[in-house]
C-alpha cells in the first residue's frame, strides 16, 4: 500500500487514480495528523508519497517534521517527497532527514512510477504486487543467475563480496548509483556489471568522461546540437543521452564537473527531459544513470564546489570500492583472471602464476590499484625472457616471482628521474620533475591527452589541473 499525503484534494485524487491504474493499493491523508494515524495503525503501508507544505507556510517545516515522525515509527519505510522546483533546498533537507527520493511538481507520471518502483525494489521484503509488476522477485533472481559478474567471478574478499551482493540487488532497478573509490579500483567494471544485470542489458552502455568535457561544450556533448546552432556547428550532433536511450549512461569523474554544468545535469536527472541546442522541442530521456568519482563529494559539498541537490540525486545508492591494499586476498583470483584474459587476447597457451609469485605480488603497495596489477601481469607475461619452454606440473606454463620482480623493477627504473631533469644547482625539485615528466609524455603522444593520462596513471581531469599548474 502507498500512502499519499497532500492537503490538495485534486492532487490526492490524481495520484490515487494513477497508482490504482498501475495495480497499487492507495491510502490518502490530508495532513500530518491523519498520515501518522495510518502509519501507526496500518502495517501494509510500504511507501509514503508526501508533500512538504500543508498550510500557507512554504518553509517545509510541517513536512520535515512529519518525515522525522514517520522514520521514528517505521525507520525502513521509504518516503518520497513532492516539491516545486523552486523548493529543491527543502527536498535536500528531507534527504538528510532520511527521505529516499524527491520529485518535483508538476510531475511526470512515468518518472513518478519509476521512482516508486525503485524505492519498493530496494526496500527489504516489499509486499508483493500483481502480475503486472515491472520488477518481480522472480525476474530479479533470473537476472542474477544468468548474468554473472565475469570480471570478478569467484573473487571472495569480504569487502568485494558485499559490493557484488549490493550490485545484484540494485541492478534490476532504475536507481541512480554512485561508485566511489581511488583511481584504478574498478569503478567502470562495476558500472558495466550493473548494466549487464539490469533490465536494460540489451540497450547501449555509454561511457562519458566528464573530466574531459569543458563547460562550453557540455550541452553539445551531452544533449546534442543542430547544424548552425553556433559558429562551429557544421552538422547535427547526437548527444550522449540520446545515444544511451534505452540503456545506461556512465558519468565518470563527475567530481570534475563545473558548477554551471552541474545545474544542467541536475535538471535532466530530475525531470528526465532536455533540449538539443538549436531545437526548441523538449526531448525525454530513457536512461539509467551511474556516476563514478575518486573525489570526496561530501567534502566538495561542504566547500560549495559540488551542488548538494545533485549529490543527493545521484547518490541514491552508493558503492565504495576499497583500494587493493585493503583486500590483498583478492589478488590471486584477479591475477588468474588477467592472465587468462591476456593469454586469450594474444593467442598464448594458458599460463599461471606460481605460489611464490602470488606471495610477492601481495607484498607490493599497488597505489594504482587493480589497474596497476593488471598492467604488471600483462607486462610480466608478454616480456618474460626467455619465454617458458617447459610446462609446469599439470601441463600449464608458469610465471615466477622473478618474472614479476623484473617487470616491477623495470617500471621503477623508468619512473626514476633522468639526468636531463637535473638542474644546475643539484637535484630537481619534485615539482620540476613532475612538470618535465608531463611535458615529455605530452610530446611523446603528440598532444593526445587521453594517452598521456593513461600512461601517467591519472584521470584526464587531474592531468588538466597539472597542465594548468605547470603552465604547459
Amino acid at each position: 500500500m502507498i500512502l499519499v499525503v497532500d492537503d490538495d484534494k485534486n492532487i490526492r485524487l490524481s495520484l490515487k487514480l494513477i497508482l490504482e491504474r498501475n495495480e497499487y493499493e492507495v491510502a490518502l491523508a490530508e495532513g500530518p495528523k491523519e498520515a501518522m494515524q495510518i502509519v501507526r495503525n496500518t502495517l501494509a503501508v510500504e511507501l509514503v508519497l508526501m508533500d512538504l507544505n500543508y498550510t500557507r507556510a512554504t518553509d517545509g517545516e510541517e513536512g520535515l517534521t512529519l518525515l522525522k515522525q514517520v522514520k521514528v515509527f517505521r525507520p525502513d519505510l521509504p518516503v518520497i517527497l513532492m516539491t516545486a522546483w523552486g523548493s529543491i533546498d527543502l527536498a535536500v533537507q528531507g534527504m538528510r532527514a532520511g527521505a529516499f527520493d524527491f520529485i518535483t511538481k508538476p510531475w511526470d507520471n512515468g518518472v513518478l512510477l519509476d521512482r516508486i518502483e525503485t524505492a519498493r525494489s530496494l526496500t527489504p521484503n516489499p509486499s508483493p504486487r500483481g502480475e503486472g509488476s515491472k520488477y518481480t522477485q522472480e525476474q530479479n533472481q533470473a537476472v542474477r543467475v544468468t548474468t554473472p559478474l565475469s570480471p570478478w567471478r569467484g573473487v571472495g574478499g569480504e569487502a568485494l563480496s558485499g559490493i557484488l551482493a549490493t550490485v545484484a540487488r540494485v541492478a534490476p532497478t532504475n536507481a541512480p548509483v554512485l561508485i566511489t573509490g581511488e583511481s584504478g579500483t574498478g569503478k567502470e567494471l562495476i558500472a558495466e556489471a550493473i548494466h549487464r544485470q539490469s533490465q536494460r542489458a540489451n540497450g547501449p552502455f555509454v561511457k562519458v568522461n566528464l573530466g574531459g568535457i569543458s563547460t562550453s561544450l557540455f550541452e553539445s556533448e551531452m544533449f546534442g546540437h543542430k547544424k548552425g546552432s553556433f559558429t562551429d556547428a557544421k552538422a547535427d550532433r547526437i548527444g550522449r543521452f540520446e545515444l544511451a536511450k534505452g540503456g545506461t549512461i556512465f558519468l565518470d569523474e563527475i567530481g570534475e564537473l563545473s558548477l554551471a554544468s552541474q545545474v544542467k545535469l541536475l535538471r535532466v536527472l530530475q525531470d528526465q527531459t532536455y533540449e538539443v541546442l538549436g531545437d526548441s522541442r523538449t526531448h525525454r530521456t530513457d536512461v539509467r544513470v551511474i556516476c563514478a568519482t575518486n573525489a570526496d563529494l561530501r567534502a566538495m559539498v561542504e566547500e560549495k564546489t559540488f551542488r548538494e541537490d545533485l549529490y543527493y540525486r545521484i547518490n541514491i545508492i552508493n558503492l565504495h570500492l576499497p583500494p587493493l591494499r585493503d583486500r590483498r586476498e583478492d589478488i590471486p583470483l584477479l591475477v588468474d583472471h588477467f592472465l587468462r584474459m591476456t593469454c586469450e587476447a594474444n593467442n598464448l597457451p594458458l599460463i599461471t602464476a606460481s605460489t611464490e609469485a602470488i606471495g610477492y605480488l601481495q607484498t607490493l603497495p599497488f597505489p594504482g590499484n587493480i589497474r596497476e596489477l593488471k598492467n604488471l601481469v600483462e607486462r610480466a607475461l608478454l616480456m618474460k625472457d626467455p619465454p617458458p619452454t617447459t610446462p609446469c606440473e599439470g601441463g600449464e606454463w608458469l610465471l615466477t616471482a622473478t618474472d614479476f620482480q623484473n617487470s616491477y623493477t623495470s617500471v621503477q627504473r623508468l619512473s626514476t628521474p633522468l639526468s636531463p631533469w637535473r638542474e644546475a644547482g643539484g637535484e630537481a625539485s619534485l615539482s620540476s620533475m613532475e612538470r618535465n615528466a608531463i611535458a615529455a609524455c605530452i610530446a611523446k603522444h603528440n598532444g593526445n591527452l587521453s594517452l598521456v593520462a593513461k600512461e601517467l596513471g591519472i584521470s584526464r581531469g587531474a592531468l588538466y589541473r597539472k597542465i594548468e599548474k605547470h603552465g604547459l
